[in-house]
């Protein structure tokens, strides 16, 4: 073989090498663990019910609030996410302290709780046998 093709030859098999032993190096030196996995923002996550990262949540299911007692911080936000197929409001039963208005079933909406400490029972208009309890601290 003339001696062109011989180099020919080798400057791939030299990158080839080359890569692998990058490839080598790069994953040397860390420990054998995987990263955890973070859940992607547009999932929802379950965590408890009081405090979340993005803050406190209500589910509507199978026509109960869950949990129907919540403990929240003054003027926190509060999701809510409805996993009924039929429509259902969170609504103070006592003057006006919070509505979230009719959350169709599969969406979800959010509301402010009130300023005031104290605890503010909540009815869906709908469905008078779901009730809860916002508790503000």
């Amino acid at each position: 073989m003339p001696p062109s093709h011989r180099r020919r030859r080798s400057v791939p098999l030299a990158l080839g090498a080359a890569a692998v032993l990058l490839l080598a190096t790069a994953c040397a030196g860390g420990d054998d663990e995987p990263a955890p996995a973070s859940p992607s923002p547009a999932s929802p996550t379950r965590s408890s019910p009081s405090a979340t990262a993005g803050g406190a949540r209500i589910t509507m299911k199978d026509f109960a609030f869950s949990p129907a007692n919540l403990e929240v911080r003054p003027g926190g936000k509060i999701a809510v996410v409805n996993e009924d197929s039929a429509a259902h409001t969170v609504t103070a039963t006592e003057g006006d302290a919070f509505d979230t208005g009719s959350i169709a079933g599969g969406k979800s909406g959010t509301f402010t709780a009130p300023t005031k400490a104290g605890e503010y029972a909540f009815v869906c208009t709908f469905h008078p046998n779901m009730t809860g309890t916002l508790i503000v601290r």
